[in-house]
């Protein structure tokens, strides 16, 4: 962006540059009648925090300067900055004016960590960057196979850590016909013990509960519900149900807990679906970026038992596939244990 100094035979030697536009942490300017005697141009100003505290640094002609103090304002609707140098006087802008515009302005040197290390190193461990450096890099995928048996030799943590399949798509989900949610049914099951509660009224009660659910009921459910009672991981409930699990919506919505037809929690059948659930049954939706998270197992299940996790994944997005999808579906696929690097998947071999 660009601003006017101060009105011709009215300039204040404390202000070095004003009304730049904001864009960022960094600033171009452009300075023209600077007073009646002197003229300067091609004004670089570059703003950046340092220790916590924002400092600018310009450049009027061959002068360097410090600011002391930043003001941020309003300008027609726009931020706007003022820079002020205190230490500028008039002898200084006139050899500033002398000087050949077209010579190269050094920018101010990015504070750095003491240790040397990136702001991103000093929140890895020690024992991360270790697996870290055991993995191809992002432009060299490998097999399945060697994928699954690279991330258990890097999942070094004291506990049994979740395998997990993160896959960009070629999708928008920001339009209806682009958004992807639905189920998958792991053969091997995710290693996990899913509390699950059933809403539904008469028979089925006691059907849920030979099924295996952690709590079953009716009315006396619900009002335990609004009471504050979440101790389970799913809740289905049966279709006759759903008028009173509406009306749960402020304290099952957030925690993402309400039943859902595509997410296979709403069903007439709530017997079936208690054993689907516990048995390794599991949602998958793609986020706003079109990325589709997927946990597929634990560190301690053998390489044969994730991949066939792994290939009822890739089935499962492939089957429900949006209608919206056009051209090339995937688009990049990884998998990581839950403090283990991720390795990239060669996932062409994969496809059916």
């Amino acid at each position: 962006s660009s601003c006017r100094g101060p009105e011709r035979g009215s300039y204040d030697a404390t202000r070095a540059c004003d009304t730049s536009h904001h864009t960022g942490y960094s600033f171009s300017v452009s300075l023209s009648t600077m007073s009646a005697m002197t003229m300067a141009s091609a004004v670089a100003v570059k703003a950046q925090r340092v220790g916590g505290v924002r400092r600018i640094s310009a450049r009027l002609g061959g002068v360097q300067l410090n600011s002391k103090s930043v003001q941020m304002r309003r300008a027609g609707g726009r931020k706007s900055m003022g820079v002020f140098a205190a230490g500028l006087d008039f002898a200084e802008l006139e050899q500033a004016a002398s000087v050949d515009e077209a010579d190269e302005w050094t920018p101010p040197v990015r504070a750095t960590r003491k240790d040397g290390k990136s702001a991103k190193e000093a929140r890895q461990s020690k024992r991360f960057r270790k697996a870290q450096a055991a993995v191809p890099g992002r432009m060299n995928p490998v097999e399945p196979s060697e994928a699954v048996k690279l991330m258990l030799a890097n999942a070094t943590a004291k506990f049994a850590e979740t395998a997990e399949c993160h896959i960009r798509l070629n999708i928008d989900p920001k339009y209806n016909d682009q958004q992807l949610r639905a189920t998958v049914a792991l053969p091997k099951g995710t290693g996990k013990t899913v509390r699950v509660a059933v809403l539904t009224s008469g028979d089925n009660i006691a059907a849920a509960k030979a099924a295996g659910a952690d709590f079953a009921g009716a009315d006396d459910l619900v009002e335990e519900i609004a009471g504050g009672m979440m101790d389970f991981d799913l809740l289905i409930a049966s279709p006759d149900m759903m008028p009173k699990a509406a009306k749960l919506g402020r304290a099952l919505g957030p925690k993402g807990l309400m039943p859902n037809p595509k997410a296979g929690t709403v069903t007439a059948d709530v017997a079936t679906a208690v054993g689907e659930f516990k048995g390794g049954k599991v949602e998958f939706r793609a986020d706003k970026q079109g990325i589709v998270h997927v946990p597929f197992g634990k560190t301690n299940f053998k390489d044969a038992d994730l991949m066939a996790n792994l290939d009822a994944v890739v089935d499962a997005i492939n089957t429900n596939r949006p209608p919206g999808a056009k051209g090339i579906y995937w688009k990049s696929m990884y998998i990581a244990s839950s403090m283990g690097p991720s390795v990239q998947v060669d996932y062409s071999v994969m496809q059916k």
